[in-house]
């Protein structure tokens, strides 16, 4: 008896070990996607209208003038970017670079990216560059050096220069570096600088690369994407932040799925040894389920006390997980007690965000492991039952 009691309470604590993991690791993925998410919203606007074909378009189009008065707009910024050679020194390396309109700086989130010098583009008359921390390394960038110039080369166009020397070939612009970010990759190999700088580099007057649009609190900004697809018709593409950043969206699920589903194998194996306990403890109590059929109870509710037991041991292992899980959560997002090791640009601890879908998917699946597990242990119980009747 002793024994089974043991055996019994070792599934139950495998299905609270397991719940609370399920918990605690899916609110980690929730933790890291929102800071990912976050960092790429730094330069991720909240819809982007793009040509549908070429690489810049003419913005003299009734419809953005309207938007840029639009009360619902938080930002209307106008970008113009392309590659360049950037040289600095005796080193040189291919980045984008990434010309914005005044309207970009209302992010106020963009100095949180700033690692040396601060997100400056314009002061005192003079126009400066902020550069990804790629551009940084790569060049060996010191920001704090007044005399720090950037060459930036762009190849001239619509001209026919016949020149011995190769570099007449190319438009340059000198600017200074004020500061320098770090995102993630796809946007560190940029140089951030005003939208005139930009024009001047690549002699495009008028055209831009597109238009990104941040919206104030509490609109409906998939409204205003079926809006600005009807007004632009199939000349731009509009595309909210999950079109712009697919492959991450797709990357993170992925992730969060395939943890799910390692994780859910662990739990499969603790929920299973369920049948080992209730197996061992209808071997055990083989008479007294004669008895309790000679008095009587059906074949029904000789099941219904195993399937009942098991789904009981399994209950209390999910509740009590779930709760040490969320437990867990909330003292890792107050004290971060769990930290990430070495020097962290943005986090030093594992970041949590719980979400109630977690708690309901994690109920959901033990209960159907449970429902199959405890299924299969109360068959066993009536099986062989007319032997030991006639036994007894």
């Amino acid at each position: 008896m002793h024994a089974i009691n043991i055996i019994s309470g070792i599934s139950m604590l495998g299905v609270l070990v397991g719940s609370a993991a399920l918990i605690i690791i899916l609110s980690v993925f929730n933790g890291f996607e929102k800071v990912i998410l976050s960092m790429y919203n730094n330069f991720t606007p909240e819809l982007k209208i793009e040509p549908a074909q070429g690489k810049t378009f003419d913005p003299n189009v009734a419809y953005f003038k309207q938007l840029k008065h639009d009360v619902r707009v938080f930002s209307f910024t106008e970008v113009l970017q392309e590659k360049a050679l950037i040289r600095y020194n005796n080193r040189q390396f291919i980045g984008t670079v990434r010309g914005v309109s005044d309207d970009f700086l209302k992010n106020k989130q963009l100095d949180s990216t700033i690692q040396v010098g601060s997100f400056t583009l314009k002061a005192n008359g003079k126009q400066y560059a902020v550069i990804g921390g790629l551009v940084q390394n790569s060049l060996a960038i010191n920001v704090n050096d007044p005399l720090a110039t950037m060459q930036v080369y762009s190849p001239r166009r619509n001209s026919a220069v016949n020149s011995i020397n190769p570099a007449d070939e190319f438009t340059v612009q000198f600017i200074n570096p004020s500061g320098i970010f770090a995102v993630q990759q796809d946007f560190d190999d940029m140089v951030v600088t005003p939208i005139e700088f930009t024009r001047r580099l690549l002699d495009i007057p008028v055209q831009l690369s597109s238009v990104e649009l941040n919206f104030n609190k509490g609109t409906n900004v998939n409204a205003i994407k079926k809006e600005a697809e009807d007004k632009l018709g199939k000349a731009f593409v509009v595309k909210n932040r999950y079109q712009q950043n697919t492959e991450l969206y797709k990357t993170l699920n992925y992730e969060r799925w395939f943890t799910y589903l390692i994780l859910t194998f662990v739990l499969i194996i603790a929920i299973f040894n369920i049948i080992g306990s209730l197996t061992m403890l209808v071997i055990d109590k083989r008479k007294d389920i004669a008895v309790l059929t000679s008095l009587g109870a059906g074949k029904p509710l000789i099941q219904g006390i195993f399937f009942f037991e098991g789904m009981m041991i399994s209950a209390i292992g999910c509740v009590v997980g779930m709760i040490l899980g969320l437990g867990f959560c909330i003292l890792q997002q107050q004290f971060g007690l769990v930290k990430m090791g070495g020097q962290m640009m943005v986090i030093d601890a594992y970041p949590v965000d719980i979400k109630a879908t977690d708690f309901l998917l994690v109920f959901f699946t033990v209960t159907i492991i449970s429902v199959i597990a405890s299924g299969i242990s109360a068959r066993l119980s009536v099986k062989g039952l007319d032997e030991i009747k006639q036994d007894l």
